[in-house]
């Protein structure tokens, strides 16, 4: 028989309801064998090809020409690399605190534990200096509070804007896809809406081609619907 994600998915559950009935009966030597055996069969369910998810469960794609990859950004010459999901566009509420997820199973390699808000005069200093255009530095900053995971398709995404990352995430540590990453806030951005902007990158943030770019509006929104398995 060919196993399928959701095979190693309902066996794992069955053997999570085992490692719960255990645990109540103290059965610590079987308990831990079970929780290993758990972990294993999540590991390998990850490794089986699956679509990419919405960052913000339950969300849709947006709608709004501005909210989406390619947008023009004209204060600092450039564009737009993902999408943005913001209240009234992403049909579900966006608002401060509200959970990201990872969109794919991956490797944490940005989360930024000790980010601080620029002040006013800061952030003016800021657009200034990215009127001609912005490097991958003065980008960070416009971003605010980003977690970025590598994928296994060495695609990489970004998770922008956030109030602050997940308790216990960090550089290095693997998550699943649908596990939590952070939350929904509007750093770099000197006040305004929550926002999340997603950003989806084949190999590096900044250095590479963003996922859809190039493509006109309706062709972006027909692909994008099939890459999050959304049709």
């Amino acid at each position: 028989m060919s196993w399928k994600p959701g095979h190693y998915l309902l066996l794992a559950l069955a053997l999570y309801a085992l490692v719960l009935t255990l645990g109540f009966a103290s059965r610590g030597r079987q308990l831990a064998a079970l929780h290993r055996e758990v972990w294993a069969l999540r590991e390998k369910a990850a490794q089986v090809p699956e679509g990419y998810l919405l960052p913000l469960p339950g969300a849709c794609l947006p709608s709004r020409p501005e909210h989406l990859p390619g947008a023009p950004r004209p204060y600092r010459k450039g564009v737009s690399a993902g999408f943005v999901f913001q209240g009234g566009d992403a049909c579900v509420p966006v608002v401060r605190g509200m959970g990201v997820v990872a969109a794919q199973a991956g490797e944490v390699v940005r989360v930024d534990l000790d980010h601080k808000e620029p002040s006013l005069e800061e952030y003016q200093k800021l657009l200034e200096a990215v009127r001609s255009g912005a490097s991958p530095e003065q980008m960070d900053l416009l971003r605010g509070l980003e977690v970025w995971l590598r994928h296994p398709d060495g695609r990489t995404t970004v998770y922008a804007h956030l109030q602050a990352p997940y308790p216990g995430l960090r550089v290095g540590k693997r998550v699943f896809r649908g596990d939590p990453i952070g939350y929904v806030g509007n750093t770099g951005l000197n006040g305004g809406a929550p926002r999340l902007l997603f950003e989806v990158w084949e190999g590096e943030p900044d250095q590479g081609r963003f996922l859809f770019q190039g493509l006109p509006q309706e062709e972006l929104l027909r692909q994008a619907k099939a890459f999050f398995g959304l049709e």
